[in-house]
């Protein structure tokens, strides 16, 4: 299968809650296959629809289904002004042109997270094919990352992306960041130095993001790749916590008490003090019943009951 490689976009505004998220027509989500299949799948829960969400961090690449596509792309860059460009430039220059828009609907966008393919991308709303050719990077790195959040449908016909057979994610945000703009998004504390701020802020998204090495369709996931991406407040308490001497020893993530009619899970980052070995926890509820989780209270000190 061919792979195409590609730009960095910007970070977005915090989300505001969706509700949840209509049945989309058959003809948004297997467009390139010819068939006629749904974007998404309800799941019956006694006896309730409740959609499979996904809010999920990995990378975006395009590729090449079938083999005149892949032609027909060729033939587009050699009509480009690609001199001098790398073929990853090229690929970029190519796609981001209005008149190779047909290209982009006829690509295969492939979310892979730690490398593992994961789900086909398909936008709710053609206009938001944009979002796709936004997340290309002329020059990929390997602080790259993208994040998803949509709604998980079934897999596809094995024509559909040259037999891939993962997901349907139909998609309703899709942003791109590396990691030392997130860092540098992240209002610093006052009283601490920016240098050190960002460094164990680094080291904390660090941490996390090997936690988050997830699918991103579980309440769990969700919450947590939530506020490694949308809530500094994490950062600045590690970076309070480590001016006490303090440890990130854990971080635990489970269904809260709280939890009735919406579903809200509570996020518990456990911090011990190096020299005295106190163990301090600290937590913040999200509420991951729609699409877009929210928090449902802030960071504060937790104690086990």
């Amino acid at each position: 299968m061919e792979t195409l490689e590609g730009g960095m976009s910007s970070m977005p505004l915090q989300s505001q809650e969706s509700a949840m998220a209509p049945q989309v027509r058959a003809s948004c989500g297997c467009g390139g296959a010819g068939g006629d299949c749904k974007c998404h799948e309800k799941v019956q829960s006694n006896g309730l629809a409740v959609y499979p969400f996904v809010y999920a961090l990995g990378k975006i690449q395009p590729r090449c289904p079938r083999l005149e596509l892949e032609k027909e792309f060729a033939q587009a860059t050699g009509r480009a002004e690609t001199m001098g460009l790398t073929d990853r430039q090229a690929l970029h220059a190519v796609l981001s042109k209005r008149q190779n828009r047909y290209l982009v609907r006829n690509l295969c966008w492939v979310f892979s997270v730690e490398g593992l393919e994961t789900y086909i991308l398909q936008p709710r709303d053609a206009t938001d094919l944009e979002l796709l050719v936004e997340s290309l990077r002329p020059a990929p790195s390997p602080l790259d990352l993208d994040v998803v959040i949509g709604v998980r449908g079934p897999i596809p016909p094995l024509d559909y992306c040259n037999g891939l057979m993962v997901p349907i994610v139909v998609f309703d945000q899709l942003y791109s960041f590396d990691r030392d703009a997130l860092l540098k998004a992240i209002p610093h504390p006052e009283g601490i130095a920016a240098k050190q701020f960002e460094a164990v802020a680094g080291e904390l998204f660090e941490h996390l993001l090997q936690m988050a090495d997830n699918a991103g369709g579980t309440d769990e996931h969700r919450a947590m790749n939530y506020l490694i991406v949308r809530y500094p407040a994490i950062y600045a308490l590690a970076s309070e916590r480590h001016g006490r001497d303090n440890s990130l020893t854990g971080v635990e993530v489970r269904p809260s008490a709280l939890s009735g009619i919406r579903k809200i899970v509570e996020v518990i980052f456990v911090y011990r003090n190096r020299t005295t070995d106190v163990t301090e926890k600290f937590a913040v509820r999200v509420d991951v019943t729609g699409e877009f989780p929210f928090l449902v209270t802030k960071l504060s000190p937790h104690y086990d009951h």
